[in-house]
C-alpha cells in the first residue's frame, strides 16, 4: 500500500516520530540481527606475530576514549574503522562513502583540523590512497596542524585485491605495490613532520603514546600490517543483504 503524504517535511517528520515512538519492537528483524551478528562476528586472529588493523584501530579508539573525529580514507580499513572504533559521539566518521574517493582522507582531514579544536582529529590511509593526495600535507605543515596521520601499509591495493580474489578467481592486476611504494617516512621527514613506523604489535601502545603526545604540529604514523586480510562482512556488487559473504573462499587450499 503507498500512501503520499504532502506537507512541510520537517512537521511531518516529526509527527511520524512521535508515531513510531510507541511502536513495539520489532522482534523479527532484531531476531534477524542477532543471527548475523552470531553467524560473522567481529572477529580476527590474535594472538598473532603479524600487526594487524583492527588491532591497530582499536588501539586508536582505547587512546582517543571514541572522542576522535576519524577521517578515513577509501578501502579496508574504512570498513575496519567503522567496526572496531567505539565512537561516542554521531557525525565523527568522516568517510567519502561508498563513492570510493580514495586520497580523500588526507584533505578532508585539513578541512576537519580548521575547524575541530578540542577533539584529535585522525586521518586513516591504506598505503595507496596516502599517495593520491599526499601534497596537501604542506598545508598541514604550513598551518601546524596537530593531525595525526596514520598510513595502514599492506603493499597492496587491499579491497580491490579482495575483489580480485573473491570474484575474480585469483587473477591479480596492479593491486601489488610492494616494489613501487615509496619509503613514507622519508617523504614526510622532507616536509618536516616527524614520523614513527612499526609492523610490530608490542610497539603500538608506545607508537601511539608518542604520536598523541605531539599536540602542536602534524605527525605520521606508519603501520605495516598485514598483506593478505581480508574485511568481512561484505555485499557483492549488485547484490543484496541475502548475498552476504562472511568468510574467506579458499579453493586452492593455501595458506594465507
Amino acid at each position: 500500500m503507498d500512501l503520499p503524504i504532502v506537507g512541510d517535511a520537517k512537521r511531518i517528520m516529526g509527527d511520524l516520530l512521535e508515531e513510531l515512538s510507541d511502536k513495539p519492537r520489532e522482534e523479527k528483524w532484531w531476531k534477524q540481527i542477532e543471527e548475523w551478528k552470531e553467524a560473522c562476528p567481529l572477529e580476527y586472529k590474535r594472538p598473532d606475530n603479524q600487526l594487524r588493523t583492527q588491532y591497530v584501530i582499536e588501539k586508536i579508539s582505547e587512546k582517543t576514549k571514541g572522542e576522535a573525529i576519524i577521517v578515513s580514507d577509501v578501502g579496508q580499513h574504512q570498513m575496519w574503522v567503522a567496526q572496531y572504533y567505539k565512537f561516542n559521539h554521531p557525525r565523527s566518521h568522516v568517510s567519502s562513502g561508498g563513492l570510493g574517493t580514495m586520497g580523500f582522507s588526507i584533505p578532508a582531514a585539513v578541512g576537519a583540523a580548521f575547524s575541530i579544536k578540542d577533539r584529535p582529529v585522525i586521518s586513516i590511509s591504506g598505503d595507496g590512497g596516502f599517495q593520491m593526495n599526499m601534497q596537501e600535507l604542506i598545508t598541514a605543515v604550513y598551518h601546524k596542524l596537530p593531525i595525526k596521520f596514520f598510513i595502514m601499509n599492506n603493499c597492496f591495493l587491499g579491497m580491490v585485491r579482495q575483489w580480485q580474489e573473491l570474484f575474480h578467481e585469483e587473477k591479480y592486476s596492479f593491486t601489488d605495490l610492494c616494489d613501487s611504494n615509496p619509503i613514507f617516512t622519508k617523504i614526510v621527514t622532507a616536509l618536516g613532520i616527524e614520523s614513527l613506523s612499526t609492523y610490530k604489535p608490542e610497539e603500538v601502545d608506545e607508537v601511539l603514546d608518542k604520536a598523541f603526545a605531539i599536540n602542536d604540529r602534524p605527525v605520521l604514523v606508519e603501520f605495516k600490517v598485514a598483506k593478505e586480510d581480508l574485511v568481512f562482512p561484505m555485499v557483492p556488487s549488485g547484490g543484496s543483504i541475502s548475498d552476504m559473504i562472511h568468510k574467506r573462499k579458499n579453493p586452492k587450499g593455501k595458506k594465507l
